[in-house]
């Protein structure tokens, strides 16, 4: 008898192809589209009176999926998690840039959504698995599973699954994790699928290709301050929030050029929330946000861990790993010594860790930055 797997189907060429790949392998597969937030109601279109339910992007990705899964012959399932994300994911996403912290909420998402309120729902009505687009492969060692970073190394979004525990992992399929993009798209060509050259969604899960500033306006009032040089402490701009900004940020500043001086740029290096200012130097120097030494907290350790165990750590989604020696305070709390400096480090995003071999350790959340003795983030 076939095992029923229930994916969670998007309506992009990544899930879409997933789901042929588990069909080819004999699986028993339904789809089923997650809404998880409504932009009508949360007021996202403020502005612009002709948005309606027609042309909202999420349902434009429901009608792409309902087509998509009639070429592919699955049932296709539509479940809401609206209430669960506001609760779980965006309350705390709200609550960590209040704070001037810089959450990540695709890696909360995946933990309270995608392999919790969906896995729970997929097993009430007989699924015996779930399956995902992620770029990730799952691996068992003995009796117990991993994750482990995709073929794609490009795609890899084992980064986001960090916050996922061993029974979840347990319980999912990632077909994506032995091939690469140009190979999704060739197959997705072949099999004629309405969503085979849709481009890809990028930036944050909710957000989709909004201006993520805008978009923070409708729920974190502007509170207007000063961009200040740092290092001879002139005022150089001025601002709209400083938890708008994240230390490394070189985009989007809003600073003009200062009469006889020469355009260089500027690079924000701390900011302080609480007298809103926001402080950055000019040029490429970046030495004032390299750090050596950072505090995680609230871990998901999957796999075996030791003492002074040498590591590589991923700060941000699609930046190098740094080699690192990791060593835990206490079951929740970790020190992770980078003696190559990383760069551009801040509080509220995610640290993830990986073997030599790329199996993902776990992840946590980085609670302080410093260059030796020195704390950074305050």
């Amino acid at each position: 008898m076939k095992k029923k797997v229930l994916i969670g189907f998007s309506g992009g060429v990544d899930s879409a192809v997933a789901t042929y790949l588990l069909k080819k392998e004999g699986y028993d597969v339904t789809g089923c589209f997650m809404r998880n937030w409504d932009a009508l109601a949360n007021n996202d279109y403020l502005g612009n009176p002709t948005i309606n339910n027609s042309c909202c992007p999420q349902e434009v990705d429901y009608n792409d999926a309902l087509i998509a899964a009639k070429i592919l012959k699955i049932k296709l399932l539509r479940v809401d998690f609206i209430k669960e994300y506001w609760d779980y994911v965006f309350s705390h996403f709200l609550s960590e840039y209040k704070k001037g912290r810089t959450p990540n909420p695709d890696i909360f998402c995946n933990k309270y959504i995608k392999f919790d309120s969906f896995l729970t729902y997929a097993k009430k009505r007989g699924f015996s698995l779930i399956a995902m687009g992620h770029y990730a492969k799952r691996i068992k060692i003995g009796n117990k599973y991993y994750l482990k970073k995709a073929k794609d190394l490009n795609k890899d979004q084992t980064y986001f699954l960090s916050q996922i525990n061993e029974k979840q992992i347990a319980s999912c399929l990632f077909p994506l994790g032995d091939i690469d993009k140009t190979e999704v798209r060739k197959i997705a060509n072949k099999l004629k699928l309405n969503i085979a050259n849709k481009k890809d969604s990028t930036g944050v899960c909710f957000i989709g290709e909004r201006h993520f500033k805008d978009f923070l306006h409708n729920y974190i009032p502007a509170k207007p301050g000063k961009i200040i040089d740092i290092k001879n402490n002139r005022v150089v701009g001025k601002h709209n929030g400083a938890f708008y900004y994240t230390i490394g940020q070189h985009k989007g500043l809003g600073i003009g050029g200062i009469s006889g001086e020469a355009a260089e740029g500027w690079t924000v290096i701390k900011k302080d929330t609480k007298k809103n200012i926001v402080y950055v130097t000019k040029g490429s120097d970046t030495s004032l946000i390299m750090s050596n030494r950072i505090i995680v907290t609230d871990l998901n350790i999957v796999y075996p861990i030791k003492k002074n165990m040498k590591v590589g750590v991923k700060f941000r989604y699609r930046e190098k790993d740094y080699p690192a020696t990791i060593n835990l305070i206490d079951k929740d709390e970790m020190e992770v010594i980078v003696p190559s400096k990383a760069k551009a480090v801040a509080t509220g995003q995610a640290a993830v860790f990986y073997t030599p071999k790329g199996i993902m350790i776990g992840g946590g959340i980085i609670s302080e930055v410093y260059l030796d003795k020195k704390r950074l983030d305050k």
